[in-house]
């Protein structure tokens, strides 16, 4: 029996492998007035001429200073000052330590990180060499290490150097971060790994059904047996109502799925009914050995899942389908057409909201609204990479499948808490497939890039924040719905808690089914889906706040709620 043993660093997550740039240069311009009383300080009577077109009194005149100099009263003055108090923000706010969960250094054949595409031994063990590779450019940063890093296959790696890039609003990457990931030997990791058993073997499970049938009534009692399980609970226990769900405000409120998933949704002369195509129930893979090591070798190309046809979403295979295939903020894109179409309210803070003569379009309107969707998702994956390939580098749960595949038929001796060894879901995927390994919901397993945290987590963290700042959270949805069972059609939902069912909540919602939909396809861990939806928040928030200085209205901010319950003010 093969035994691991522990090294000494190879490497640690705590270096600053991106530098400090010396934004003091920038600092040193900033000018000391604030906007407000800079505007303050220009005569509205003055008139400029451009080309013999008269243009509005706007920033054109201006006192002296005391050394006998003029402030430039250009717009593009303004603009400048505007980048660059926003700099001068972003520059204090503190770099906070950027720190592992240690399992890099502590395993010398890597067994606790991700290495998914790079070359592996028999058993799965990644080559050494190769991930030190990987450490070279994760540490050094030029684009020359990452091209030589040794590939196992024809897979790519998924940009690892996106995370290095800078962005010109919001806080900086670097300047964001999120805790340890749970260790590979702690009872956390091995409780998320229960569930992602669980989550497998209950695929087709109707969500309506949970704790009414066999399979998630054994997940049930298995989760309250766990050392550690830091998924929801009722009163210190797990219930059907508690059942693969968030831990937001308002998840546990009404059906398992987001309103948002099911309302139609119109798309200017386009209607849309939320029917989509589903995959083939009873139809998992990489549940063979053979077929495992190529994935992890990044040996392509894989198969396509079989599509079964069309549905309303109404079971963990249909949301893994979701999740697979949607476009970048296509969730949220939906809900706020929803909303700007069926008489949501908006945000309180919404200047427009008591003028009388005017409606908001590319400020605090549609527009608006629609176009920061798009802004805030890039930027929250880019602040993703940075936590994936150059502070993190978390295995994924299909690769922790193959430690416990090995273990439990004694090919090698994997440090794994017992927690999982001893549940029954390994047990019941041996009797169904044939092995202890993960049955994943795609042929190809997993994206080529680490699992901590989650993208689709941080997208659903920055979007859903950025709907809240918009929306009023308060405002109730009318007539909710449920899919039926077979996905033909949807049905009222008459719960005793339809009429709490809420704009802030469902949002809440909209963001845990869409980051746990990954789990339920078995690419991720719930503390992937937890800490990327807070990253991302961070993310819509240092934004928001970027952009409230370039507004002309009279503007007092958003408020709404975080994802902690707490309520902020940007």
């Amino acid at each position: 029996m093969r035994k691991t043993k522990a090294n000494e660093p190879i490497g640690d997550a705590k270096d600053q492998l991106n530098g400090d740039l010396d934004a003091r240069d920038l600092a040193r311009h900033a000018v000391s007035v604030s906007r407000r009383s800079f505007l303050g300080r220009i005569s509205a009577s003055s008139a400029a001429a451009v080309a013999g077109v008269e243009l509005p009194p706007l920033l054109v005149s201006a006192p002296a200073k005391a050394d006998g100099g003029a402030v430039d009263p250009s717009r593009r003055a303004r603009s400048y000052q505007i980048r660059v108090e926003a700099a001068g923000a972003q520059l204090n706010i503190p770099t906070p330590d950027q720190i592992n969960n240690g399992d890099e250094r502590r395993y010398d054949n890597f067994i606790g990180n991700y290495s998914q595409g790079l070359p592996h031994n028999s058993i799965g063990e990644v080559v050494a060499s190769a991930y030190r590779a990987l450490l070279t450019a994760v540490h050094s940063g030029r684009s020359s290490d990452f091209a030589n890093i040794p590939l196992g296959g024809n897979a790519k790696l998924a940009g690892p150097q996106g995370g290095l890039a800078f962005d010109l609003e919001g806080t900086d990457s670097g300047q964001l971060t999120i805790p340890p990931s749970p260790a590979l030997a702690s009872a956390e990791r091995a409780g998320e790994m229960v569930e992602d058993y669980w989550m497998a073997l209950a695929r087709d499970v109707p969500f309506s059904q949970y704790g009414n049938e066999p399979i998630t009534a054994a997940a049930i009692a298995d989760l309250n047996n766990l050392t550690v399980f830091k998924g929801p609970k009722a009163n210190g226990e797990v219930t059907a109502n508690t059942l693969f769900r968030g831990l937001r405000p308002g998840d546990r409120t009404g059906p398992y799925l987001s309103q948002f998933f099911l309302l139609p949704v119109s798309l200017g002369t386009l209607s849309v009914a939320q029917i989509y195509n589903t995959y083939a129930p009873g139809k998992d893979y990489l549940t063979d050995f053979t077929s495992w090591l190529a994935v992890q070798n990044g040996q392509g190309p894989f198969a396509a899942n079989v599509i079964s046809g069309t549905s309303y979403l109404k079971s963990g295979r249909d949301l893994g389908a979701w999740v697979h295939t949607d476009i970048t903020f296509q969730a949220y894109l939906c809900a706020a057409q929803w909303l700007l179409t069926h008489g949501a309210t908006l945000n309180p803070g919404n200047p427009y909201l008591s003028m009388k003569n005017q409606a908001g379009v590319q400020t605090f309107g549609g527009q608006h609204i629609l176009d920061l969707l798009g802004e805030v998702s890039n930027r929250a994956l880019k602040a993703m990479w940075y936590q994936k390939w150059f502070v993190h580098r978390a295995l994924r749960p299909i690769a922790y499948g193959g430690l416990v595949h090995n273990t439990l038929t004694r090919t090698a001796d994997y440090p794994i808490h017992s927690d999982v060894l001893n549940s029954s879901a390994p047990a019941r995927v041996f009797s169904k497939h044939g092995s202890y390994l993960l049955p994943a919901a795609y042929p190809e397993g997993n994206p080529q890039h680490p699992s901590y945290g989650e993208g689709h987590g941080v997208i659903a963290g920055a979007c859903v924040t950025a709907l809240k700042a918009f929306f009023n959270e308060s405002f109730v949805i009318p007539n909710p719905v449920v899919a039926s069972d077979d996905g033909k059609s949807l049905l009222p939902y008459t719960g005793s808690d339809a009429g709490q069912i809420t704009v802030g909540g469902e949002l809440n919602k909209l963001a845990n089914n869409i980051a746990l939909g990954r789990d339920l396809a078995g690419v991720h861990w719930r503390s992937d889906a937890e800490q990327a939806l807070l990253l991302g928040e961070a993310v819509a928030i240092g934004i928001l706040r970027d952009q409230r200085s370039t507004y002309n209205e009279p503007f007092g901010g958003f408020t709404f709620t975080k994802f902690d319950g707490a309520t902020i003010t940007v």
